[in-house]
């Protein structure tokens, strides 16, 4: 096994340039599947989610080409795919957004059989609300234990209203809607940068989606769909982990190859806490000098700040000057980290499972912890970069998940950071 050794305390400076977004790519590499042509997509994320989505997707008969060698420009075409059974139960079950294929598939064929989904288990997540989306558009459905099944006779459009906001049903509907008779409205529906990106890559093959990033998704069903070329947009959470990262270690560095305006609510939290962020078009750039000060921040759909950059935060918190409180309003119990950041030296209380109060100290200090999902790994990073000795994070295959080389742009900005293999003992499995 392997496991990243962090020496604390270093300063990062330079530059570094974030990749495309996780959270887009895995919907838009099982949206392909509704096109009747090969599809290019290009700035995909060279991350362990991704190459699992392109291998379910190879197994069940598309073909997958990188261009020229390089992987992020990867050439994906769905001719092959003659069954909407998808059957490798190992794949599916390595990764939450594997469930976007219920979408894309229900949309292509008007049928689907996927395996339960795996991924992060933060918390539970349940699918009702995808399930409630197929229905209104006429499928019906059959929850297993080991799969989910959906037919349908005639999917048609219809008027979907969500409960609460949720991003995966919304892009979900979005998948199954595109090439189904008539009009879908899509109501309380999420307003994240992702569910814009997935738009605009189904118009690029010739649907006809409107009103994604507001309140209201609105979609005309069209018979088929042509192929396109498409570049991912940058991903928000990973330029807010870096961002986070800069405040948490001290320094000054350029993150390179963003949307500003994507993270203007982690921008304004990290100003609260003392830190300096500068904005450019496609830039910003983080500066520490002082010691850091606490803040409240509370979780909430976009353009609110993001639950995914939840654990990032806390741990930023946890050695910042006085009293913080941080409410997730988003998922219930995503803080089963907080333990490990106490091995640290963190002062956390957890209040109602959804709450925590933070007394920060002036340095954590290095401990043996585990990424308990990935942006609980996320959160070690952070929490390691600032502390002060050695920290040895284990299980980071949570972590390469989600963030492109991350050991290679972190010590390109100064960090003292490796990967080392190791052999399991009682004391990891403890941890």
């Amino acid at each position: 096994m392997d496991k990243f050794v962090i020496n604390g305390g270093h300063k990062l400076y330079g530059t570094v340039n974030i990749s495309g977004a996780k959270n887009a790519a895995v919907a838009i590499i099982p949206a392909v599947v509704l096109c009747d042509e090969p599809c290019i997509v290009e700035n995909l994320p060279k991350i362990r989610d991704v190459n699992i989505i392109l291998e379910i997707l190879k197994t069940m008969g598309a073909k997958v080409t990188r261009i020229a060698g390089d992987s992020a420009r990867v050439k994906i075409d769905p001719r092959g795919i003659k069954s909407s059974r998808v059957t490798c139960e190992r794949l599916v079950g390595d990764m939450r957004a594997s469930y976007y294929l219920l979408g894309a598939l229900l949309g292509k064929f008007g049928s689907a059989v996927v395996p339960a989904s795996g991924g992060c288990s933060f918390c539970d997540r349940p699918i009702d609300l995808h399930i409630k989306a197929f229905r209104l558009l006429g499928a019906k459905c059959n929850l297993l234990p080991d799969r989910v099944e959906l037919t349908s006779e005639n999917l048609q459009g219809r008027n979907i209203d969500f409960d609460v906001v949720s991003v995966g049903a919304t892009m979900n509907a979005m998948l199954a809607a595109v090439r189904a008779p008539g009009k879908t409205v899509i109501a309380r529906a999420a307003k994240e940068p992702h569910i814009v990106d997935l738009a605009n890559f189904l118009n690029s093959m010739g649907a006809n989606v409107r009103g994604a990033g507001t309140d209201v998704i609105k979609i005309k069903g069209v018979e088929k769909l042509h192929g396109c070329t498409y570049s991912i947009i940058p991903d928000q959470i990973e330029a807010g982990t870096y961002m986070t990262a800069v405040a948490a270690a001290g320094g000054d560095v350029k993150i390179k190859g963003v949307i500003p305006e994507h993270l203007e609510s982690i921008t304004t939290k990290l100003r609260d806490t003392g830190a300096t962020v500068e904005e450019f078009d496609e830039m910003v750039r983080v500066i520490r000098e002082e010691p850091l000060y606490g803040c409240n921040v509370k979780t909430s759909p976009h353009p609110g700040f993001p639950t995914d950059m939840q654990p990032q935060f806390v741990a930023l918190l946890s050695a910042a000057e006085g009293k913080s409180k941080v409410i997730e309003a988003v998922w219930e119990t995503r803080f089963s980290y907080v333990p490990q950041l106490r091995k640290m030296g963190a002062d956390i209380i957890i209040e109602n499972g959804n709450t925590v109060h933070v007394d920060g100290t002036d340095r954590l200090h290095g401990a043996k912890v585990r990424a308990l999902d990935l942006r609980a790994g996320a959160a070690m990073i952070v929490a390691a970069l600032g502390a002060e000795g050695t920290t040895e994070i284990s299980d980071i295959r949570y972590i390469e998940r989600g963030y492109e080389k991350v050991i290679e742009k972190l010590t390109a900005l100064g960090a003292d950071i490796r990967r080392v293999t190791y052999v399991e003992s009682q004391e990891d499995v403890d941890l």
